[in-house]
């Protein structure tokens, strides 16, 4: 039998056997399950992937044609002549001759003042000028009268000198009358108030019956000329030689949009560029004039006013085919066995959805129009039906979020 110490020593052992043989079972499971099974080093590499399935894309073809070359800026349309009226003579408004909102033509009647008073001294300075003309007539032939009798010796010649001056008199004073009339038929003529122009009236600023004077601030209607119009716009300075070379070309077109730029409002030609540029914001301001036959365009009225500068020729693409990228511009182009390849390319100018490629595409090149965030280099599609019309499709739905 053996005794105590030896029994303690026996079973610490036993322990301690039993205790490494768990822990190699372990340290044994977790390194197979790691490994992946028997198969030694080759299972440590990731599982091969399956073969990935085609991308649905929207895809276009790059195509040859005329792009024309437009910059777009701010403007507001302004009446191409305004006119406040009022009144020069002062008097009682016995009339108003147009109703607010009215199309005039120029000489159309506007209103009338009093003319009573005006035409009174009209009569008067008349009346004058008769007077005189008679006193001169009579004197005219005291003047014959004194000269055939200073022949004579029967009357002197101081008499004769002094009905001279008196027929220089009369004659002065008939000139004057004569201005006098003049000026009573202008003023008899402010009475009545015709229109400057052809245009629109505004919101009448006095009614009938009221007193006007000549130095009031204020007037009685103002009009503006809608037809034609004017759109005053402001461009970046360093477009000013592209717009001077396309002004020398001959009229250079110019297109009024809405706000939102989708609607055009009306289409007319450059005028004239204004004489110096602002050194605050470094712009030019431009001049537009419009026919305005539909009277779409209002005075007031902001509008985006698109100036073409010229039409090139050349490759041009959907503008959602071109991405942006750290190297710069981009295009998805489908390619043999429909893998796609990343063409970097040269854009030349965007306008209406559509861009001209400088470099980089060339016609007849079939390229990702919609579908571009799922694919990289060598990425297999297949090709599906486009949109709807009105229908944004899902990468520009993307691009607006991340706007």
């Amino acid at each position: 039998m053996p005794d105590a110490t030896t029994s303690r020593r026996m079973a610490r052992a036993i322990r301690w056997t039993i205790g490494a043989a768990a822990a190699a079972l372990v340290i044994g499971g977790g390194a197979y399950g790691w490994l992946g099974g028997p198969g030694g080093d080759s299972a440590r590499s990731p599982p091969v992937a399956p073969a990935s399935r085609p991308v649905p894309v929207t895809a276009g073809t790059a195509i040859t044609k005329a792009f024309p070359i437009y910059r777009v800026g701010l403007g507001t349309v302004q009446a191409y002549n305004t006119v406040t009226i009022r009144v020069r003579v002062d008097g009682e408004v016995q009339k108003i001759a147009f109703r607010e909102g009215q199309d005039v033509q120029q000489g159309d009647l506007l209103a009338q003042i009093d003319p009573r008073p005006y035409q009174a001294l009209l009569e008067q300075a008349r009346a004058d000028k008769a007077r005189d003309e008679a006193l001169l007539a009579n004197a005219k032939l005291d003047l014959d009268r004194y000269s055939t009798l200073v022949v004579k010796d029967f009357a002197t010649h101081q008499s004769v000198d002094t009905q001279k001056a008196l027929v220089a008199q009369y004659q002065a004073a008939i000139q004057h009358d004569q201005a006098a009339i003049d000026n009573a038929q202008v003023q008899l003529g402010y009475t009545t108030i015709t229109s400057p122009l052809t245009g629109r009236t505004g919101i009448r600023l006095i009614d009938q019956g009221n007193i006007m004077h000549a130095s009031d601030a204020g007037g009685l209607v103002v009009i503006t000329q809608l037809k034609p119009i004017a759109v005053i716009f402001t461009l970046p300075q360093q477009y000013l030689p592209e717009i001077v070379d396309a002004m020398r070309r001959g009229p250079a077109p110019v297109e009024a949009y809405d706000q939102d730029n989708l609607v055009e409002l009306g289409a007319g030609h450059l005028e004239l560029i204004d004489n110096q540029i602002d050194q605050g914001i470094g712009s030019v301001r431009l001049k537009a004039i419009f026919p305005n036959d539909d009277g779409r365009l209002w005075p007031g009225e902001f509008v985006n006013a698109r100036l073409r500068l010229d039409v090139r020729r050349g490759v041009v693409v959907p503008e959602s085919v071109v991405q942006s990228g750290p190297g710069g511009a981009y295009a998805f182009v489908i390619g043999p066995g429909s893998a796609v390849e990343v063409r970097q390319l040269s854009v030349a100018a965007t306008q209406q959805g559509e861009a001209l490629i400088a470099k980089g595409l060339s016609a007849g090149e079939r390229v990702v129009v919609d579908g571009q965030y799922r694919l990289r280099p060598g990425t297999r599609v297949v090709v599906s039906a486009p949109k709807p019309d009105g229908e944004k499709t899902a990468e520009a739905k993307a691009q607006e979020i991340t706007r």
